[in-house]
């Protein structure tokens, strides 16, 4: 209804922060793809139900009431927990470097109907593994799609610089895959090997699904992560803390 005060939505929660004595913040990825920061009244109280509907990385139905600067959170209705049954220390890391990437990706004021179901389906990706380097796959992956589809692609077909089709560096900075030649005037490009190279562009080209299946060795996994973290905070201009501690996992 045109001027009411109360929408709904599903939303994914990426953040909460304490507020006053009771209540919290959360930041939330609304269905659109747009961020809203609600005000869940109560949440933190003993036996409150409100707080269990809205865990980190969940899928909530909530009804929303338009505030001042924080809207309030009337009701909510748990949808999906994808980390309900793997809540583990690995995969709660990857999870949070996901929502880390979904807070500086998403905003207030503009709507973007992508996000919602790729971080709804990497936090269920996320929340299906219990293999270490599968899941530093999945959140690198993640990362260069996101950010691709944000403006933001890796050129992984050749020299970015040249042209040259033989490529063994990369560099965020320079915007993608480098041949030896370009690679020596570029500072801080990262080599890498065949295999590494169509890794890179198999984040780009595969779907979650398929990734998941895909057989990978932890220090392959772990570097192919280092390259994502640098290229989102080259491109978003940001500190990534969960996704530097994933990295130390």
């Amino acid at each position: 209804m045109a001027g009411s005060r109360t929408y709904r939505t599903q939303v994914i929660v990426l953040g909460k922060t304490k507020l006053k004595e009771n209540d919290l913040i959360l930041t939330l990825l609304a269905e659109n793809g747009g961020q809203v920061r609600a005000v869940a009244k109560g949440a933190r109280k003993p036996g409150g139900r409100l707080a269990a509907r809205c865990e980190l990385f969940s899928t909530a139905d909530l009804l929303l009431a338009h505030g001042r600067t924080l809207d309030i959170v009337s009701e909510a209705r748990l949808v999906e927990a994808p980390l309900a049954q793997n809540a583990c220390f690995e995969t709660v890391s990857a999870a949070s470097a996901v929502a880390e990437v979904a807070r500086l990706c998403s905003f207030e004021d503009a709507s973007d109907p992508y996000l919602f179901p790729i971080t709804q389906k990497a936090l269920a990706c996320v929340g299906a593994l219990d293999d270490g380097a599968r899941l530093d796959v999945m959140v690198a992956s993640y990362i260069f799609k996101v950010l691709a589809h944000i403006g933001y692609r890796p050129d992984l077909s050749a020299c970015v610089a040249c042209g040259d089709p033989a490529v063994s560096w990369f560099s965020a900075a320079a915007g993608g895959l480098l041949c030896a030649s370009c690679a020596s005037s570029v500072a801080g490009a990262e080599q890498l090997g065949a295999s590494e190279v169509g890794w890179l562009r198999a984040l780009m080209g595969l779907r979650f699904d398929e990734l998941m299946a895909a057989d990978i060795d932890a220090p392959t996994a772990a570097f192919l992560l280092s390259l994502a973290h640098s290229w989102a905070a080259t491109h978003l201009d940001a500190r990534l803390r969960a996704l530097e501690f994933l990295l130390g996992v």
